[in-house]
């Protein structure tokens, strides 16, 4: 029993092992067989990690190309940073991946240069190229919890070190007032690099005030914590970059401004400025003042990097001056305001709006009457009209006295002309200015403005007043609106009708004059006033000279019958009596308006372009030019006169002996006499039967244009020109009033001065054939209340406010840098550059982000110009506080300072190297602290290096 039993155990024994054996070769065989993963089991950490990795092996594959292909997106204040984003889950969490990569690298990769003004914010604080951030999709968009941040990052790191990327990884911690960032970076060896950034948003400890407290707070986080940082040398290599900015230009500072410069009997602008308002010297300044687009400058002083080794170093460079820096950059400040800007643009705007009102009714003083009979509802939110006094003052400047005439011609530049309006200082215009200010320019405002202005006018007319701003003589020019020539017209006809009186007036003195001369004297008299003195030479006539003595005594009857003769005619004598032919004093032909010119042209299309027809228009002055030719020529006959008025129509004989000199000396006079009488005849047209001129001829006296009757009636005219003002329609005058007021608001802005600013001067030059295309509708009479032509003229507005706000930056600019010229000319440039792809002409403002922030680099010689905009302060103003910073420009302290602390250590292998290593080193930053804010705000960014 015994041996059966212990022969038992043994086998099961036995059995048991051959058990156990076999159970031990199943898992062996089971684990060479199975090599994969099995995420089915793996956690939601790991599985985070993997979907980050993921993403970024996918980024590393691409490359920049082809992530720009893709849609990488770029920064709009930086020119070569790009983005491309990703989202990711975790424990019910949304978190968004973004990475940052330049397109084209730089080489010295890892080695940005500190002070460039387009790198990221996280560029500036660690001195990273490429880095990838992560971050919950929130409203705060940072991580609040400090367990939850460590982890992301560690995943982040885990994911990178998998894919052996070297890029930073940063995660946005605490609130997000704070820009606090953690992050970390691999790179490639033993050695990692941790960031931690955050910010002291009050309460800065007065210490950390001072470059000396903030260059012992950097070397605190290397140097042994037992050690008097004051008394120990360390080389710590520092860069530092200061930001001044300007007082607002407002009243108190210009005026300390320009009492700086008086005092030193320097004048900055060149100009008197007696006033408060900086546009005080401007064109506009007549119309409006306008808010200065110059916010003001900010100034960044740039120190390059430098070696330093103690505490005391740091005081002595707080105590330099700015005009120390190596380098000074000057960055525009312009004015950010939203709100509506006051300036020709936005009255002419209003003028657009009344023009559509304005065919709402067929006469101007329905509108004036609007406010006590129902209307319209455009026209009850037009009723605000100004105060008698104001509109009084208005006609006072309109109308004042001792306003004389001035030459209104453009210095032979036709570029105004192009647009039919009135001359900028003609009374029209001068008026059209006026109503843009009068009652906000609404059509009733407008229609009472010009019933006072119409009646001015008459006045004038009925006291025989000259015309204020308007020429009394000259011819009508046609290239200007109607309405500026009717007032030309009747300027023009004022003046006749006071001549035409004072003649009067002569007359009877000269009567009385002689009756009470004997009769003897009044013989004499009369024989003194027929002989005609001779006169200079008009168009192939000629005078008499001391040599044709002979000829002149011996004159015939006709000669003493002669009358308004303005000198002979060369080699030109009458036909049958042989005597020279003298060229007659005539009228001037009568003057014409547009609107006379096109009524005598659908005359002729009537009544078709006959010969006689044409005469028939003409007989006025046909007749007053034959009458003063016979006066002065009492033998001649019909052909005479056509020789001489209209050498076209005598046909002449081809004959070589008559064909010889033209010259006017008695050899030449005499030889034509011998081969007289010429051979010619009269035209087809002037010999026909009937020939309306012949008839003229035979009916016309012979009387001098000294005793004709007037060709232009002045008091018919006159009346004419009233009637057309008074009668005048409301979308007739608007019309008139928007083509002018653009072209004298143009004129007016262009008389800016804003020194040599090519791209304004271009700017203004292409505003003219704009305006005119825009505004050529206008002479077409064919507009209505709901054409498209209004929108073009609104849109037109809009081209004018973007020309408008550029001439104003161009002149505070010239004003303020006057003595820095090229500084004038290259921030222009750059801010021509950034708003120019700005400008449009909808009609919705388009709201631009991007600020303009381009800076330019001051020469040596413009520092001093620069430094004198930062006027000292006074004990008595008010923003003036306690300074708590050094480096003080002109009493100013910097608004912000940038410094950058750095510590290189040479490295080998995988360990700090020994200072005296002789094997292979190299160079690496192992600590980087940027600093970054003012007496009341600091922020601190540091990078450290670590061997891990």
């Amino acid at each position: 029993m015994a041996s059966s039993s212990g022969t038992r155990n043994k086998i099961l024994a036995d059995s048991t092992d051959e058990e156990h054996t076999e159970v031990e070769e199943d898992d062996e065989e089971e684990e060479t067989l199975e090599h994969f993963d099995d995420f089915t089991l793996a956690s939601s950490w790991e599985r985070f990690i993997s979907e980050i990795e993921g993403v970024c092996r996918l980024w590393m594959s691409d490359g920049p190309k082809n992530l720009l292909v893709k849609g990488a997106v770029l920064l709009e204040d930086s020119g070569n940073l790009y983005k491309v984003t990703s989202e990711t889950k975790y424990a019910l969490k949304t978190y968004c991946m973004e990475y940052y990569f330049e397109a084209n690298p730089a080489d010295d990769a890892g080695k940005p240069a500190n002070w460039k003004f387009d790198l990221h914010d996280l560029q500036l604080c660690f001195g990273v190229k490429e880095f990838l951030v992560i971050a919950p999709q929130s409203a705060s968009g940072v991580v609040l919890d400090a367990p939850e941040a460590s982890k992301l990052l560690s995943a982040v790191a885990i994911a990178l070190s998998n894919c052996s990327s070297l890029w930073p990884a940063f995660v946005p911690v605490h609130d997000p007032s704070r820009k606090a960032y953690i992050g970390i970076q691999n790179m490639g060896t033993v050695f990692t690099r941790r960031f931690e950034g955050d910010r002291i948003g009050s309460q800065v400890p007065i210490k950390l005030m001072h470059l000396e407290g903030l260059y012992e707070l950097f070397v605190s986080k290397f140097a042994y914590s037992t050690l008097d940082l004051s008394v120990h040398n360390f080389k710590v290599r520092i860069a530092m970059k200061l930001t001044f900015r300007t007082l607002p230009f407002d009243e108190d500072y210009m005026k300390d401004f320009d009492a700086k410069f008086t005092n030193s009997g320097e004048n900055l602008t060149g100009e008197t400025s007696n006033g408060t308002q900086w546009d005080d010297d401007c064109s506009w300044s007549e119309w409006y003042s306008a808010e200065d687009p110059v916010k003001g400058f900010e100034l960044t002083t740039i120190w390059s990097e430098k070696m330093v080794e103690s505490s005391m170093e740091m005081a002595e460079l707080e105590n330099a001056s700015p005009h120390e820096a190596e380098k000074w950059l000057i960055a525009l400040r312009p004015e950010g305001s939203k709100e509506s800007r006051i300036g020709f643009a936005s009255q002419l705007h209003y003028l657009v709006d009344a023009l559509q009102v304005s065919f709402e009714a067929h006469f101007i003083e329905d509108f004036v009457s609007a406010a006590e009979n129902p209307g319209s509802d455009n026209l009850k939110s037009s009723m605000v009209i100004p105060s008698p006094t104001v509109r009084d003052r208005v006609l006072k400047e309109l109308f004042i006295e001792g306003v004389q005439f001035s030459d209104f011609s453009d210095g032979g530049d036709k570029t105004p002309r192009a647009v039919k309006g009135a001359p900028l200082e003609s009374l029209f215009a001068q008026f059209c200015l006026h109503s843009l200010w009068f009652g906000n320019c609404n059509i009733r405002a407008i229609s009472v403005l010009w019933i006072e202005f119409v009646r001015e006018v008459r006045w004038c007319w009925e006291e025989s007043q000259p015309l204020p701003r308007m020429p009394p003589h000259g011819s009508i020019d046609l290239t200007t609106c109607l309405i500026n020539q009717k007032l030309q017209m009747l300027a023009i006809c004022i003046e006749r009708k006071c001549q035409l009186n004072e003649d009067y007036q002569d007359c009877i003195g000269s009567v009385d004059h002689i009756d009470s001369m004997s009769e003897e004297e009044s013989v004499i008299g009369d024989d003194v006033l027929n002989i005609q003195p001779p006169s200079e030479n008009i168009s192939g006539k000629v005078d008499r000279k001391p040599e044709d003595a002979d000829l002149f005594n011996d004159k015939k009857s006709s000669d003493f019958s002669r009358r308004g003769s303005a000198g002979i005619v060369d080699s030109m004598m009458l036909l049958k009596s042989h005597q020279s032919m003298h060229a007659p004093y005539t009228q001037e032909p009568p003057l014409m308006t547009e609107d006379m010119h096109e009524e005598r042209m659908q005359a002729v299309e009537a009544f078709g372009d006959s010969f006689n027809f044409s005469a028939q228009l003409e007989k006025d002055i046909l007749t007053s030019d034959m009458s003063a030719f016979k006066a002065a020529n009492p033998d001649a006959i019909f052909e005479d006169f056509i020789r001489w008025h209209s050498p076209g129509d005598w046909e002449a004989d081809d004959d070589p002996a008559s064909s010889g000199s033209t010259s006017s000396n008695d050899l030449d006079i005499n030889k034509s006499k011998d081969s007289w009488p010429p051979r010619g005849r009269l035209s087809k047209r002037m010999s026909e039967h009937g020939n309306l001129w012949r008839k003229i001829w035979n009916s016309s006296p012979a009387l001098p244009a000294s005793e004709q009757k007037p060709l232009l009636d002045p008091n018919r005219e006159g009346e004419k020109v009233l009637h057309y003002l008074e009668t005048l329609k409301p979308h007739q005058l608007l019309e008139q009033m928007v083509s002018t007021s653009f072209r004298a608001a143009a004129d007016t802005l262009s008389q800016t001065s804003y020194g040599e600013l090519k791209q304004m001067e271009t700017k203004i030059q292409q505003l003219y054939p704009t305006m005119a295309s825009a505004l050529r509708p206008l002479q077409v009479n064919r507009l209505s209340a709901d054409s498209e032509t209004i929108e073009d003229f609104r849109r037109l507005c809009v081209v004018f406010e973007h020309v408008e706000k550029l001439l104003t930056v161009a002149a505070s600019l010239h004003r303020k840098l006057i003595r820095a010229p090229r500084l004038s000319r290259e921030i222009f440039n750059d801010y021509y550059n950034f708003y120019i792809p700005t400008m449009g002409t909808s009609l919705i403002e388009e709201v631009v982000e991007k600020e303009f922030d381009k800076k330019q680099e001051v020469r040596e010689h413009e520092r001093e110009v620069l430094s004198n905009m930062f006027v000292p302060p006074t004990a008595n103003q008010s923003w003036r506080k306690v300074l708590s910073m050094g480096n003080l420009l002109n009493g100013h302290e910097p608004i912000l300072r940038e410094i950058i602390f750095s510590l290189r250590d040479r490295v080998s292998g995988n360990h700090y190297a020994a200072r005296s290593g002789s094997v292979s080193q190299q160079e690496i930053e192992t600590y980087r602290m940027y600093i970054c804010g003012t007496s009341n705000d600091l922020r601190v960014a540091l990078s450290v290096v670590s061997c891990d």
